[in-house]
């Protein structure tokens, strides 16, 4: 019933219903955290959700897409608020990737995502393009302004920036006894980063 329901919706012109659009996600949250991202499938998280799998793919296009915006939601948490300094921007910036990563259900989905993601190009932009409309999006602008007025040293490429925040974070939680990353690691890397770029 709330397949065909949905499908009129499509039909008739009218929003997709946010209740399932939640529903979905929450359910694809709880469920990678239990049984991790390569057990968890569309027909578990349609039943979870009170819904059907054909409604979850005309919303997402496959379980990667699904797991990606349920472990690394929109929102607040992936705005870069204004501090009035780059190096706290970067302070900021690391703190953020690191709450990100060290989510129970990130943790869980990132080995799965990753792997798919390295053999799916159009899947990788796909999931590249998500993250520019938040915090690397936002830091990249911060670095081109900065760039102007003469606080980074020239030839500083944003996207290498982004890459080295992203991968020593993640490499910090592999090799480090901890689920999460404390402000003593933030200091030291922001400090590392911000003289890397500074002239």
């Amino acid at each position: 019933m709330e397949a065909d329901e949905n499908a009129s919706d499509q039909r008739a012109g009218r929003p997709r219903d946010p209740r399932i659009d939640r529903a979905v996600l929450r359910a694809a949250n709880d469920l990678v955290r239990q049984h991790g991202y390569a057990d968890l499938t569309i027909a578990a998280i349609a039943e979870a959700a009170g819904t059907t799998k054909p409604a979850i793919y005309r919303r997402w296009p496959s379980k990667a897409h699904l797991v990606h915006e349920a472990v690394f939601p929109s929102g607040e948490n992936t705005s870069l608020p204004q501090t009035g300094s780059l190096s706290d921007d970067l302070r900021e910036m690391l703190r953020r990737t690191a709450a990100a990563f060290s989510e129970p259900a990130a943790r869980a989905a990132l080995p799965g995502l990753l792997a798919e993601i390295s053999a799916d190009r159009s899947l990788h932009t796909a999931l590249l393009e998500r993250f520019q409309d938040g915090v690397w999006g936002a830091l990249r602008q911060r670095l081109v302004e900065a760039a102007e007025r003469g606080e980074v040293r020239s030839g500083v490429d944003p996207a290498a920036l982004l890459e080295t925040i992203a991968g020593a974070t993640l490499m910090a939680l592999l090799i480090r006894d901890t689920d999460h990353l404390d402000d003593a690691w933030v200091e030291h890397s922001a400090e590392l980063l911000t003289k890397g770029i500074t002239p």
